[in-house]
């Protein structure tokens, strides 16, 4: 087993099994490190808790609805706005958070009190929003709060209303994971079922494991709509409340993220037997491969066949254009969860990257054994690494850029490397064709970008280059730029020629002169 040890975690032997490179001719029994285990005492962990995997990841993301944490305040801050899940209705679940702000007299007494009254004053406070999801924190459950009995007392007094409560305290999972179980279990045992929708389409899904990250949802209803199938409910993303209390009645369960919501489509199946497909939005290949699955279900192929011929013969020469300019280009992939797999594999064959790493602070084994199994040798693949270890990954494996988190890759850039947000996206959407071109702008912007070289500069030594172009302005003059560059007015100036301007790193660029310091006259 190739287990890789950590310089910073030497003194916690357990680590080492938690890192692992991929050698040559390995498969999944020689290189799969450990992962979704309670963490090590002492390790430092940077994952999220489950109370943060069912309220952040799942539930904020539907729209008509007050989201209200029962426990103190800092648990609702940690999970408010960090993922850009947009909705239609002017974005309520982003422009608000709804705590209890519980206190230590109220772990003595007792919160229950203080919840059906902050509960009253929500609904009074959003008088046109007549749903609300209860999140359990640590907290109010170790003092035995029945929050479910909260919920149906207001019920009562508020008929026009529905609350869904959610029981996923902290403690309730290894990570964040455990939480999007609990919030599946609970949704399809409290209310699906409850609503019976209208029908429209011979062709019926829910979309599921889709949070409408910078409108990617859209992006994918799009192409659904040309196919003519009707959507019943997407969970969640810029879904509404009574919308997925109607899941029960879609003819297909299309998945996209199988590690957060594949438990509502196996209890679906189960209860209702409605199909589950696992579908893929990222990459060319990969997503017209899921519209062919998605035909070949409903007998309609030749509608899928007619968007992929379309959107390939549009955005295909774009990319093939960043992908000139990225091949080998060296990536750490450390996005958390299921991007990880999603994107391993597709990265390398469309964009010629090359991924140097994989890690998961919260994903289970079959997250990992995926990743792996789609990198090529030689990857470093990491489970709940902390910040000192991905310190250390980054001086050894030399990365141009890393996909991760806002916080670890503030920490990369630190490090001198460039990072794309891999949860909340820089400039998305990144799913589809275009977003898929999008998504390779960004890295190529981010590799080029004139400012990060000049940032990895020192300027008590270094030379400072003179010319503003740097690496980007050459790739331009090397290539047939199309109209719409050669037309840009920023581009004008230079009447369609651009000089070759010399790598950064060779340093025979123009320069300032130094000047020496005056002599100091003797006295």
């Amino acid at each position: 087993m190739p287990y890789h040890e950590f310089e910073a975690s030497k003194c916690i032997p357990e680590r080492k099994q938690h890192a692992v490179i991929k050698g040559p001719g390995e498969d999944l029994s020689h290189a799969l490190p450990k992962g979704y285990l309670n963490t090590i005492p002492g390790s430092i962990s940077e994952r999220g808790c489950a109370y943060c995997g069912a309220k952040h990841v799942i539930g904020t993301p539907m729209k008509d609805v007050i989201h209200i944490s029962h426990g103190p305040v800092g648990c609702t801050y940690d999970t408010w706005q960090t993922k850009r899940y947009i909705s239609d209705n002017n974005n309520f679940q982003l422009k608000y958070t709804f705590a209890t702000d519980v206190k230590e007299k109220h772990i003595v007494f007792g919160a229950e009190p203080l919840l059906k009254k902050n509960i009253h004053e929500a609904f009074d406070a959003f008088p046109e929003i007549k749903r609300m999801t209860i999140y359990q924190t640590c907290a109010t459950a170790l003092i035995g709060d029945d929050i479910d009995a909260i919920a149906q007392e207001v019920m009562e007094e508020r008929p026009d209303v529905d609350i869904f409560v959610c029981n996923s305290p902290g403690f309730a999972g290894p990570s964040q994971s455990g939480g999007h179980h609990k919030i599946n279990i609970a949704w399809i045992n409290q209310k699906v079922g409850t609503v019976e929708p209208e029908i429209t389409s011979d062709y019926v899904i829910n979309y599921v494991g889709e949070y409408n990250i910078q409108g990617d949802q859209e992006v994918m209803l799009d192409f659904f709509n040309r196919m003519g199938i009707q959507v019943l409910s997407t969970f969640t993303g810029n879904g509404s409340y009574d919308g997925l209390r109607a899941m029960h009645r879609a003819h297909l369960n299309v998945l996209e993220c199988a590690r957060s919501a594949e438990y509502i489509c196996d209890e679906l199946r189960a209860r209702y037997g409605i199909p589950r497909l696992d579908i893929d939005g990222f990459g060319f290949e990969p997503l017209s491969g899921s519209l062919r699955k998605i035909g070949l279900f409903f007998g309609i192929e030749d509608r899928a066949e007619a968007i992929i011929a379309e959107e390939t013969a549009k955005w295909k020469p774009q990319l093939d254009w960043y992908k000139e300019r990225l091949k080998g280009k060296r990536v750490c992939l450390w996005p958390g969860g299921s991007k990880l797999w999603h994107w391993a594999h597709v990265i390398e064959e469309e964009m010629g990257l090359k991924v140097v790493s994989v890690y998961t602070k919260f994903g289970h084994q079959g997250d990992m054994e995926k990743g792996i199994s789609r990198c090529s040798e030689g990857a470093l693949a990491i489970d709940d690494p902390n910040e000192l270890e991905g310190l250390e990954a980054i001086e050894m494996l030399k990365p141009d850029v890393i996909f991760t988190g806002k916080r670890p890759g503030e920490v990369a850039k630190k490090a001198g490397v460039p990072y794309l947000n891999a949860h909340g996206y820089h400039n998305g959407p990144y799913k589809g064709y275009e977003g898929w071109v999008r998504f390779a702008r960004d890295i190529y912007n981010a590799i080029y970008s004139p400012m990060h070289q000049l940032s990895n500069l020192d300027i008590s030594k270094d030379e400072i280059p003179t010319d503003n172009g740097f690496l980007t302005r050459k790739m331009l003059s090397d290539a047939t730029l199309p109209p719409e560059v050669v037309n840009d007015p920023i581009l004008k100036q230079y009447d369609g020629k651009l000089d070759p301007i010399p790598d950064l790193r060779a340093k025979t660029y123009p320069v300032f002169p130094k000047k020496e310091p005056a002599p100091v006259a003797a006295e």
